[in-house]
C-alpha cells in the first residue's frame, strides 16, 4: 500500500511535532528534485580561508598558513563556494497572533526550518538570526549538516517576545553579514516603513540578495469580526481596546491595503523580492518564492 503523503495545510503539518520532522516531510514530500545548486563554476579564484573542521578534504589545507600559525586552515575557491543564506526570523509579539490557523511565528519558523533543510541538502551554507527588541539567536552560515539540528532546536525553543523596531534593529544586524549572501526575512513587517525601507536598501547596497516574506494571518486580510471584540496589542499587553468591528472594518481594510501596497512598492524600489504569505496557504508558494530568488541570485554577477 503506498505511503500517504503528508498534508499540505500548515496547521495540519504542525501536528507532526518537532520542526525537524515537519521540515523533512515538507521538503522531501513536495520539493524533491526541484532545487539546483548554482555557484558551481569553472572559476578557481581564491576567496578566503576558513578554519579546518574534521571531515574537510586534506588537499585543501593551506600548509603555508599552518607553518606560520600552527593552525589548520582550508582555502576556499569560487568554484567550491555555494550560496550563503541568512534566515532572519521575526519573533516580536505581533508574530504570536493565531486566529483560525497556526500563529504567524509558528508558520515562519516551520518555513525557516524547511528552508534550512533545503539549503543544507544541497551543501549550501545557511545561518539564522532571530530578533525582537534585539538579536536573540545567531547561527553563522555553514554547510555542515549539524547546522540544521542547531537551527531547528533554536527555533523550537524560541517564543514570540516583545515589540521591535525593524529598521533600527536591521541596521545593527547588517554589519554581522560579512560576505555576499541571500538574506531571507520572515516577518509581518508591522513597523514604520521608511526606516525598514532604508535598512533594505542598505542590504542591497552591500550586494546581498534580499527576499522579504511578508507573513500575515487570514484575519488581517479579511477582518471577519462581527461582534463587539476586545483587541489586544500583542507587543504591549496592557493596551486593549473594546470596539464594534462593523465601525472599523472599512477603514481598517483601506489602511491595511495601503500598508501592504506601500511595503510591496518600497521593496521593489529597493531591489528586494517581496512575497506576501498568508498562514492558511501551503508552504509550496513560499518555497517557490525562495527558489525563484535563488535562481536570480545565481545569475547576477558576484
Amino acid at each position: 500500500m503506498p505511503d500517504t503523503p503528508p498534508p499540505t495545510d500548515p496547521t495540519a503539518l504542525a501536528k507532526f511535532g518537532k520542526l525537524e520532522v515537519v521540515a523533512r516531510l515538507l521538503v522531501e514530500g513536495f520539493m524533491a528534485g526541484r532545487h539546483k545548486s548554482p555557484f558551481k563554476g569553472s572559476s578557481v579564484e581564491f576567496v578566503e580561508h576558513r578554519q579546518y573542521h574534521p571531515g574537510d578534504e586534506v588537499r585543501h589545507i593551506d600548509w603555508r598558513a599552518y607553518g606560520k600559525t600552527g593552525r589548520y586552515f582550508i582555502k576556499e575557491y569560487e568554484d567550491e563556494t555555494n550560496l550563503r543564506c541568512h534566515l532572519l526570523v521575526d519573533c516580536s509579539g505581533s508574530m504570536a497572533y493565531a486566529g483560525t490557523t497556526l500563529s504567524k511565528f509558528d508558520y515562519a519558523r516551520q518555513l525557516a526550518t524547511a528552508l534550512a533543510y533545503l539549503l543544507l541538502a544541497q551543501r549550501d551554507a545557511v545561518g539564522l538570526m532571530t530578533f525582537d527588541t534585539m538579536l536573540r539567536d545567531r547561527v553563522d552560515p555553514t554547510s555542515r549538516s549539524h547546522n540544521f539540528v542547531r537551527i531547528a532546536e533554536l527555533l523550537e525553543a524560541r517564543a514570540p517576545g516583545r515589540e521591535t523596531s525593524l529598521g533600527a534593529l536591521f541596521q545593527t544586524l547588517i554589519p554581522l553579514i560579512k560576505r555576499r549572501s541571500l538574506v531571507v526575512i520572515l516577518s509581518d513587517c508591522f513597523d514604520e516603513l521608511d526606516p525598514l525601507t532604508l535598512a533594505l536598501r542598505m542590504l542591497r547596497q552591500r550586494r546581498h540578495e534580499v527576499l522579504l516574506l511578508h507573513i500575515v494571518a487570514p484575519e488581517e486580510e479579511t477582518f471577519p469580526f462581527s461582534k463587539p471584540t476586545q483587541f489586544v496589542n500583542l507587543e504591549r499587553a496592557d493596551h486593549r481596546v473594546l470596539t464594534d468591528p462593523h465601525r472599523l472594518r472599512a477603514e481598517y481594510r483601506r489602511r491595511y491595503a495601503r500598508f501592504c501596497a506601500a511595503l510591496r512598492s518600497n521593496a521593489a524600489n529597493a531591489g528586494v523580492d517581496y512575497h506576501k504569505i498568508v498562514t492558511d496557504e501551503p508552504y509550496a508558494a513560499a518555497l517557490g518564492a525562495y527558489l525563484d530568488a535563488r535562481t536570480r541570485s545565481s545569475r547576477s554577477p558576484r
